[in-house]
């Protein structure tokens, strides 16, 4: 059941005001996809506050990598994993020998 709060015009104001701050972008270092989903870093049952510095913006990717599981715990505790590689084949982890930032973009976000 989805919390009735998402729907109100404070959590839109919110949502839009994080969004805006993030540039509409995946906060995960390296990611640089479009976000699509506004999350609480502390879940609001947990007494996270409905705030901009407890707000991150995530891709789809990102978020299904914190999504709540049956148990109603988050996958890798609410900790964003960054792994995989970009479309052109070169590492997302910042700490892997071979990261280069990903593939080089304009100023439109197209690839070069």
């Amino acid at each position: 059941m989805t919390d009735p709060y998402y729907k109100t015009p404070e959590w839109r104001k919110l949502r839009a005001a994080r969004l805006a701050k993030d540039g509409g972008m995946c906060v995960v270092r390296g990611c640089g996809k479009k976000a699509t989903t506004v999350d609480h870093i502390v879940r609001r049952r947990d007494g996270g506050k409905d705030a901009i510095a407890n707000l991150r913006s995530l891709c789809g990717e990102h978020d299904r990598s914190v999504k709540e599981l049956p148990s109603g715990k988050r996958r890798n505790g609410g900790k964003l994993v960054v792994k995989g590689c970009f479309e052109d084949g070169s590492p997302r982890d910042p700490k892997h020998p071979w990261y280069t930032g990903g593939p080089k973009r304009g100023a439109r976000g197209v690839q070069t």
